[in-house]
C-alpha cells in the first residue's frame, strides 16, 4: 500500500489534485484500497481538457443543417410486408439482441433504488424490467427463439439490479446465457475550478458518462464479443424508462437490412413545431440529431409541400444498430458535452457541503453524437401513442410522468 500510495501521490502533484487525499487517513482500509484504486483510473489529461471546454464560449456554428428523408411506418403499402418478412427471417434466425440502459435511479419519481425496479402503478404492480421482459419473451415466442437481452448498469446501481433480478428469479431468462449484465462508464466531477470532488463517502465523485457511453462499455466489458458468440447481428438499444418500447420490430431490421444501412432509428412526430425535443436532421450531409435550441423558430416551423414538418422527426432513444456499428463508434471515446450541476460533497476541511444551487461539472456523451460517423441511416416514424410512454418526471410535471405512462400502457394493450 505504501509504494501504492506514493504513486499516487505522485500523480495526483503532477495535476494539481493533492486535495483528493486529504481525509485519506480517516478512512477505512477497504475504502483507503477503494480510493487508491479510482484515483489510479482517472484519465487526468482527459479531466483537464474537459475542465478547459467549460471556459470556451460557444462560437455561432456554421454548420449546414439540412432535413432528413424518413419513411412511415404506416404509409408504406405493399413495402410494409415485403420489409416485415426480412425482419422476421433474422429474428428467427437469432440475429438481433437488445440493450436496455438502466443506469439512473427512480430519485426524480420519488422512488429509491433502479429506475427499472420502479412500478408505474398497473394493477400487476410490474416494474419497468418485468414490463419491458414481458414484451420481449412474448416476441420471442413468436418467432421460436429467446431473445439476448443486454442490461447497462451504472456502478451505483449494479448490485442492487442484479439482486433484484436475482429475487424475481431473472423473469424466466438465464443469466450468462442469455441475461447479461455491462456497467456504464463513469467520469469525475469537478468544481468551478477544476478540482475534482470527493463525495460523502471520502470517495471520487463520479457521474455516469450519458447514454453515449453505452457503445464504449459493449465494447470494454466484451458484451459486442459475447454477441458474435451467440450469432447476433443486429442490437437495438432503448431506455428502461419507455413502458411501450418496441425492441423486436421485424420492419425497422428489414428495412435496415434491406436498405444496406448499419443504423436504423424510430422517430414520432413532434407534438407541435416548437416541442422541446431533439430531432433528426442532416449536419453538413452526414446523419445527425439537433436539439431544438439549435434551430431558428423558422426552421421549427418550416412545413413540405404535403404539410409536414421539415425537421419534425423526434429522437426517442429506439435505436437499431448492427454489431460491426457499435464496435466502430466504441473504439473511441464521443465528443463529451457539459453540465452544470448541484452536487454535495466533503470540502477540503472535511465539511459536508449540499449546494442549493448548481456548483460542479459533470461530462456526459450522447449516443446520437455517433451517427454523424455513418454516411446513412434509416429514420421509421412511428406511432407515439404505440411505442413512446417515458416515464421521467413526477407526476405533478403532468407529461412523461406514471400518470401518462400507465394510460398509454393500458390503452394499448387494452387494459381498461
Amino acid at each position: 500500500m505504501d509504494d501504492k500510495l506514493k504513486e499516487v501521490k505522485a500523480i495526483l502533484k503532477k495535476y494539481g489534485q493533492e486535495h483528493l487525499l486529504n481525509h485519506y487517513d480517516k478512512l477505512d482500509e477497504s475504502h483507503k484500497k477503494k480510493l487508491l484504486e479510482e484515483i489510479e483510473e482517472i484519465d487526468f489529461d482527459l479531466v483537464n481538457s474537459l475542465y478547459e471546454s467549460t471556459k470556451k464560449e460557444l462560437k455561432n456554428s456554421k454548420d449546414e443543417i439540412t432535413p432528413i428523408d424518413y419513411l412511415d411506418k404506416f404509409k408504406l403499402g405493399d413495402k410494409y410486408k415485403y420489409y416485415e418478412d426480412i425482419g422476421k427471417k433474422a429474428i428467427k434466425e437469432g440475429k438481433l439482441a437488445t440493450v436496455t440502459m438502466a443506469g439512473g435511479q427512480g430519485t426524480r419519481l420519488g422512488h429509491d433504488g433502479p429506475k427499472g425496479t420502479y412500478d408505474i402503478g398497473l394493477d400487476s404492480h410490474k416494474s419497468l424490467f418485468e414490463l419491458l421482459c414481458d414484451g420481449l419473451k412474448e416476441e420471442g415466442k413468436k418467432y421460436g427463439v429467446t431473445i439476448p437481452w443486454f442490461i447497462m448498469t451504472s456502478k451505483e446501481n449494479n448490485d442492487e439490479t442484479v439482486k433484484f433480478f436475482k429475487e424475481h428469479k431473472y423473469f424466466g431468462y438465464e443469466k450468462d446465457k442469455n441475461l447479461f449484465f455491462f456497467i456504464q462508464g463513469e467520469l469525475p466531477m469537478v468544481d468551478t475550478e477544476g478540482k475534482i470532488l470527493i463525495g460523502e463517502d471520502g470517495l471520487i465523485k463520479l457521474a455516469a458518462d450519458g447514454h453515449g457511453g453505452v457503445y464504449e462499455s459493449l465494447v470494454k466489458d466484451g458484451m459486442t464479443k459475447k454477441m458474435r458468440e451467440l450469432g447476433v447481428e443486429w442490437v437495438f438499444i432503448g431506455g428502461v424508462d419507455n413502458c411501450l418500447v418496441n425492441m423486436v420490430d421485424p420492419v425497422l431490421i428489414g428495412i435496415a437490412i434491406d436498405k444496406k444501412v448499419t443504423v436504423a432509428c424510430k422517430s414520432v412526430v413532434k407534438a407541435n413545431p416548437h416541442e422541446k425535443v431533439g430531432v433528426f436532421c442532416r449536419k453538413n450531409g452526414k446523419p445527425n440529431v439537433i436539439e431544438y435550441s439549435e434551430i431558428t423558430d423558422e426552421m421549427a416551423e418550416a412545413r413540405d409541400k404535403d404539410g409536414e414538418l421539415l425537421y419534425g422527426e423526434s429522437h426517442i432513444l429506439c435505436n437499431l444498430f448492427s454489431v460491426d456499428a457499435i464496435e466502430r463508434m466504441g473504439a473511441e471515446p464521443l465528443p463529451y458535452h457539459v453540465a452544470y450541476k448541484k452536487a454535495t460533497y466533503i470540502d477540503k476541511d472535511g465539511n459536508l457541503v449540499v449546494p442549493d444551487s448548481p456548483n460542479a461539472y459533470k461530462f456526459e456523451a450522447f449516443l446520437f453524437d455517433a451517427f454523424s460517423e455513418v454516411d446513412d441511416m434509416a429514420v421509421l416514424r412511428v406511432k407515439r401513442e404505440e411505442e413512446f410512454a417515458p416515464v421521467k418526471n413526477s407526476d405533478e410535471a403532468g407529461v412523461d410522468c406514471p400518470k401518462t405512462a400507465r394510460e398509454l400502457y393500458k390503452k394499448f394493450h387494452h387494459l381498461d
